[in-house]
């Protein structure tokens, strides 16, 4: 099911202007580097900024996200034709066998129900080659990060070329042992439209991570830390085991 933010017409596509800063895809593409990857699963692509990114770079690229509002902007950016658009999730994927797979800006906790948790990670294992890698980010739950997701926190006011000024904040709306529900509210200075949006996040242990990459064929490489976000996240290096040729 795709996040309100994503999925309003609206709201995706004034995504990238709210989020500028993406800084934090540089650690990806340099493990996508390091691994030689030429071919990648982006699961809940968004609006394609990674998906691009590594395009750009000669890398084959798949792109897939529920939101079709999101698809929609990601298609009509430059050299959008050069990203194999996908409306779905990592449950309802074509057959293929990528390289790496890879789920970025925190998407792994967006998979909040635990039925839906267990069918990417076996849809993911599905499309990648045997050798082939999974690599995501969770913030770590001690860390407890949407304390810091109050208005006053959060409030901005965005100036959009061609939209005009939007101002925006969060509000915390629950906290429910691992699931944490929180929403955004944007208003468009041009017209006063206000929109919301609504999102539930699944806060998960390391150790539960890696025992359910574990449970569904993985083998861990690697828990690293995020390096634009020092001692909050976890950055996830999952395999699918290659094959073991027997003479």
């Amino acid at each position: 099911m795709a996040d309100d933010m994503f999925e309003k017409e609206r709201l995706a596509a004034i995504y990238d202007a709210l989020e500028p800063d993406r800084g934090d895809l540089d650690a990806y593409v340099a493990i996508a580097d390091d691994l030689g990857a030429r071919t990648l699963l982006d699961v809940g692509c968004g609006t394609g900024t990674f998906a691009l990114l590594l395009a750009g770079r000669g890398v084959d690229v798949i792109g897939v996200d529920p939101a079709r509002a999101s698809l929609d902007v990601a298609r009509a950016k430059p050299n959008g034709d050069r990203v194999r658009w996908l409306h779905g999730d990592a449950t309802t994927l074509p057959p293929m066998q990528v390289d790496l797979a890879t789920m970025t800006g925190n998407v792994a906790q967006a998979i909040m129900d635990p039925r839906d948790w267990e069918g990417t990670l076996r849809g993911v294992y599905d499309a990648l080659r045997p050798g082939g890698h999974l690599v995501f980010e969770t913030r770590d739950p001690a860390k407890r990060a949407w304390e810091g997701w109050d208005r006053a926190a959060t409030h901005k006011v965005t100036e959009i070329q061609g939209v005009g000024a939007v101002e925006s904040w969060c509000d915390v709306l629950d906290v429910s042992g691992p699931l944490v529900t929180f929403r955004g509210t944007h208003v468009f200075g041009s017209d006063g439209q206000v929109l919301t949006s609504h999102s539930t996040l699944r806060f998960r242990e390391r150790d539960e991570v890696e025992a359910a990459l574990v449970a569904h064929g993985y083998t861990v490489a690697e828990v690293r830390g995020a390096p634009d976000r020092p001692g909050l996240e976890f950055v996830f290096f999952a395999r699918r085991p290659p094959v073991v040729s027997v003479l």
